[in-house]
């Protein structure tokens, strides 16, 4: 059952405020992604505490970088189910993971960073990592 939309709103504001678009529905979803041959970032949001206190801040430091993926999309989980049930099509070979980032090119996931890469972590670890691989791919 999805939280109310009023307590989320914030969780969600924290990805947009820094150049996130928010896909809500499976056929945004299909109609980005699918499309898509740019380097793109999908971040799954999520609620919990390792989004809150790690991933969502480590996206926004992973921005500070002079190279940066072209386009940044956000999918919630447990908010908007189709939508993130349809962006998880898009990462073969990687079981549903919330919160999660995935850095595609030409429509295939080339790094990935899973909820277990980010629980325990700091913020800035995961930024770092992250920027390594904007460096390398985009």
């Amino acid at each position: 059952m999805p939280y109310p939309e009023m307590l989320v709103a914030p969780m969600r504001e924290d990805l947009t405020r820094v150049g996130f678009k928010e896909l809500k529905t499976a056929q945004e979803v299909d109609d980005t992604l699918g499309k898509e041959e740019r380097t793109t970032m999908v971040a799954i949001n999520s609620v919990c505490g390792c989004a809150a206190g790690a991933m969502r801040p480590a996206v926004a430091l992973s921005l500070q970088n002079n190279t940066k993926p072209e386009v940044l999309l956000t999918v919630f989980a447990g908010q908007d189910l189709e939508a993130t049930e349809k962006a998880r099509e898009y990462f073969l070979g990687y079981p549903p993971s919330s919160p999660s980032i995935a850095l595609m090119k030409k429509g295939e996931i080339v790094h990935m960073v899973e909820r277990h890469e980010i629980e325990g972590s700091s913020p800035f670890d995961i930024a770092e990592k992250l920027k390594e691989a904007y460096n390398q791919h985009c």
